[in-house]
């Protein structure tokens, strides 16, 4: 027979990354690791205790959290262990159905100042601040997801440490044209970046893609992040496409962020989907998934210049 001594804490948030407001009322689904529904009941606030959960001492105890509020698209959570004695604490992000992208914290002249090796990254191949500033500006007022996606992965990047600096070290330039998408962009490389993903890739920080021209045209190899179960960075590399960047060879890279970590999942229930409806992975998805896995994961939040609201 199963213990019930086991307590799981269910945070919910919205979209500002603040706690949800105490009038929605929320309804929450536990589901143990067989499937089986163990509670399903309203609540209303931004949080709520389940005590006595059932544990097993096996796969039953990982439970699943899904959550969902009037008004707001669903969110949830896996795994998420329990054992007795101990406090399991998930925090949920649910954004309102429509909702928005706030970028009021980063026009150009304040991204400067809060961001400044962001805008350092953005502003990098401009013949002038001013055109800089405009060429972000236009970013800004008319591509608002493709923007949202830089900021993503480059809030995501600067998080990652490989044996010296982080990924956001080694961009030199960002290849301003059309392939500036809402799920990717290409940028210049210090070609040392290869080199330092190679080397966290033999510290399980990353795993090669196989085959990864297949997905990626051109490209030479690539290698994504497994630290999360979702929302992982991936970093193609283009070597054969070269550029001199104040009198050094750089490589075309290729940063994007995927919803799931399984190449299976990822090929099947992302690449194809993607190809058959003609989306794109979504911004807004991304940004859930992410500061939902970090926070389960327990690193810095994670907080991109901007907020869905």
């Amino acid at each position: 027979m199963p213990d019930k001594g086991c307590v799981l804490a269910i945070n919910l948030f919205d979209g500002a990354r603040q706690p949800l407001a105490s009038s929605i009322e929320a309804l929450i689904t536990v589901i143990d690791g067989t499937q089986r529904q163990v509670y399903r009941d309203f609540a209303k606030g931004p949080g709520l205790t389940i005590r006595d959960l059932p544990f097993h001492a096996n796969f039953r105890d990982n439970y699943t959290v899904v959550a969902w509020a009037s008004g707001h698209e669903q969110a949830g959570f896996t795994p998420i262990p329990v054992r007795p004695g101990e406090r399991a604490i998930v925090d949920i992000m649910l954004l309102g159905q429509n909702a928005s992208f706030n970028f009021s914290q980063a026009r150009w002249d304040q991204l400067q100042k809060s961001h400044p090796n962001f805008a350092g990254l953005l502003g990098a191949g401009s013949a002038s601040p001013e055109e800089a500033g405009n060429r972000y500006t236009e970013l800004l007022e008319r591509r608002v997801p493709v923007l949202a996606c830089v900021f993503n992965l480059l809030t995501a990047m600067q998080e990652i440490h490989l044996p010296a600096g982080s990924p956001l070290d080694y961009m030199r330039e960002m290849m301003w044209d059309d392939t500036m998408q809402q799920d990717r962009f290409f940028a210049w490389a210090d070609p040392e970046l290869v080199e330092q993903v190679r080397r966290a890739a033999l510290e399980g920080e990353f795993a090669p893609e196989v085959g990864s021209a297949i997905f990626h045209t051109g490209a030479t190899c690539s290698f994504k992040q497994v630290q999360f179960g979702e929302a992982n960075v991936q970093i193609t590399f283009h070597e054969n496409d070269r550029k001199a960047i104040n009198g050094a060879e750089c490589i075309k890279v290729e940063p994007d962020m995927d919803y799931y970590k399984d190449p299976g999942a990822h090929a099947l229930l992302e690449v194809l989907r993607n190809k058959a409806t003609g989306s794109l992975t979504d911004p807004r998805q991304i940004y859930v998934l992410r500061w939902i896995a970090g926070r389960h994961a327990g690193v810095p939040e994670f907080n991109p210049p901007y907020t869905i609201i």
